[in-house]
């Protein structure tokens, strides 16, 4: 059992570290504090392979693994956690396009999308349909060689702000559950679209988030990704992957807390002393990286199970996800802690960082969500023992 990383995984995460330094962590601030969704550094994120990490060579991306992905995104995250996580949204669109989409239909939008040409957002939340995302109620009704769509999805990231979206639609009867969803590719200016206003959020600010209207909005068929009726599990192969895009985001959000709280501790005097001689502090920055390092090493662990094509992936991902997740927001707020009053200040990094994590519990699936999925996994025969 090897747990060290190659020269080249190394070199990939040195790479987005070196991006992350050069057009991200001295930009963080004033993107969340103006709500300014910065594409054009997006743009150059594409210049430099991020937009297409795990979509095929064939069609433009890297071709890189799930773990590579999730090096990359810890790295990112260190730079602006916001912006890093409006990558691995658009990243999952370039990879389910690519992957579902017939020739004419990849032609059309993976090279724009890997180059950063046209970004993309993932439409599945609806006003009434979140956790039970297979209740979703927006309709792609058939008609010739075009579908209607009409419904509205909410909390949409990047929406009103990119070219394309990957859209989870009814086609079914109003009761046929996951099975009668579907996965059409709209392009984002097509005629019926309205969106809402950008919300305004307690964190992610770096990134648009709206309500998307559709209302008799034409498509042809042939945008659909695969077959009728598979959308919903689509949705879910590409949720195992975002799962662990966002715990990684919450892996680099941790990092870089532990590493300004350690800065910060030896900097800092009180009582004639650095803070980092007072043991209690100590222990606090050890727990940190302690849950830290256990919560790498869960993402890194399903990351792998993922590209195995292991069939207990996707309990593993949740497992991560929640894990990870948990633990970013976790060490962020001891961070601001141990900063003091400073930590609560726009001046210090910390207090972004603690509201940028929260969310990470929520989105890509519900924590509460994840231990759903897992518990459902642990009650069928022999699935706890093969934990071990």
């Amino acid at each position: 059992m090897d747990f060290s990383l190659t020269d080249d995984q190394k070199a990939l995460a040195a790479a987005a570290a070196d991006f992350a330094r050069a057009e991200l962590v001295e930009h963080a601030a004033d993107w969340d504090a103006r709500s300014h969704f910065p594409v054009e550094v997006i743009r150059r994120a594409g210049e430099a392979g991020f937009l297409g990490i795990y979509t095929p060579e064939e069609h433009g991306g890297l071709g890189l693994s799930r773990l590579e992905a999730s090096l990359i995104f810890e790295q990112l995250a260190q730079g602006c956690i916001s912006t890093t996580a409006y990558l691995t949204i658009h990243n999952m669109v370039t990879w389910m396009i690519a992957s579902w989409g017939d020739d004419a239909l990849r032609e059309a939008w993976v090279p724009a999308m890997v180059a950063g040409e046209a970004l993309g957002s993932y439409c599945l939340t609806e006003p009434g349909a979140g956790s039970d995302a297979a209740s979703l109620r927006t309709r792609a009704v058939r008609e010739g060689d075009e579908y209607v769509l009409s419904g509205s999805k909410m909390f949409i990231s990047g929406a009103g702000a990119t070219e394309v979206l990957v859209v989870m639609a009814r086609t079914g009867a109003p009761d046929s559950g996951a099975g009668g969803v579907s996965a059409i590719v709209v392009p984002a200016d097509a005629a019926g679209i309205e969106y809402g206003k950008n919300e305004e959020k307690m964190g992610w600010k770096s990134q648009p988030t709206r309500l998307v209207s559709f209302d008799g909005v034409r498509v042809p068929v042939t945008n659909r990704l695969g077959a009728e009726g598979e959308g919903f599990k689509f949705a879910m192969k590409g949720l195992d992957g975002g799962r662990l895009n966002i715990a990684s985001c919450s892996l680099g959000a941790a990092q870089q807390a532990l590493t300004l709280s350690r800065d910060y501790l030896a900097e800092r005097k009180q009582f004639g002393r650095e803070l980092s001689q007072f043991q209690a502090l100590q222990f606090k920055l050890a727990d940190m990286a302690s849950e830290l390092t256990a919560a790498r090493l869960m993402v890194r662990h399903a990351a792998w199970r993922l590209d195995q094509g292991d069939p207990e992936a996707t309990a593993h991902c949740a497992m991560a996800k929640r894990f990870a997740t948990d633990m970013g927001f976790s060490v962020c707020n001891e961070a601001l802690q141990l900063h003091g009053g400073y930590g609560y200040i726009r001046e210090y990094p910390l207090e972004r960082l603690v509201r940028d994590t929260r969310v990470h519990q929520i989105l890509e699936g519900t924590n509460e969500i994840m231990r759903l999925i897992v518990a459902r996994r642990l009650l069928a025969d022999g699935v706890i023992e093969s934990l071990q």
